[in-house]
């Protein structure tokens, strides 16, 4: 049985468990999706998926409840993690705008901007052109980082906006700067989740 845990400190968690539970139901899997808050939830854990919200905060807790270096190790050895929007950032191995006390799992060589989309106000929604999908999907970004660089041929580009990469995958961690957990539309959570298959 697949279990999927969101890590629920902050953010848009019960989207992300909502949308987990329709694409294990699409792949036609037998699973559970957990409200991950604590290191002795991860026991068993088949993918991880670190939410939007405020990579700040997010960062404090993940430290604060002694997630930070159990989910790094678990994605160092090789446990598929999504993380979305703040998630990228949490990822991402270099963070231009971030404050000097947040800690982050550093497994996504890629170089973000955080924030550079600017305030809530500045949210939009547009179609994203997929790697593994001929049908545009509904990118929603809200005060999205945006990623400036991959750091090396590992990281696939997977997601783009125009010709701009605003998703990235590396083997089996995936960055995204947009949520697609605030769609209808699946399809991103089911290409993640097929890698805990």
């Amino acid at each position: 049985m697949v279990k999927v845990g969101v890590i629920g400190l902050q953010g848009d968690v019960s989207e992300h468990i909502e949308a987990s539970k329709k694409a294990l139901e699409n792949l036609g899997v037998t699973g559970e999706v957990v409200w991950l808050r604590k290191p002795e939830q991860l026991e068993g854990i088949s993918a991880i998926i670190i939410p939007g919200g405020e990579s700040t905060t997010i960062s404090r807790l993940m430290v604060k409840n002694g997630l930070l270096e159990p989910v790094r190790k678990l994605g160092e050895d090789g446990l598929p993690i999504m993380g979305t929007c703040a998630g990228l950032i949490m990822l991402s191995k270099e963070i231009i705008g971030a404050t000097p006390e947040q800690r982050f799992l550093e497994l996504l060589d890629v170089k973000v901007n955080r924030n550079a989309y600017g305030r809530q106000v500045d949210s939009f929604e547009a179609p994203i052109k997929l790697a593994f999908s001929d049908e545009p999907f509904p990118g929603v970004f809200i005060r999205a980082p945006r990623i400036v660089k991959l750091l090396n041929d590992k990281v696939k580009p997977i997601a783009w906006l125009g010709d701009r990469v605003v998703g990235v995958e590396a083997g089996n961690i995936i960055g995204l700067e947009f949520h697609p957990e605030l769609t209808e539309d699946t399809r991103v959570h089911e290409y993640f989740l097929e890698k805990a298959l």
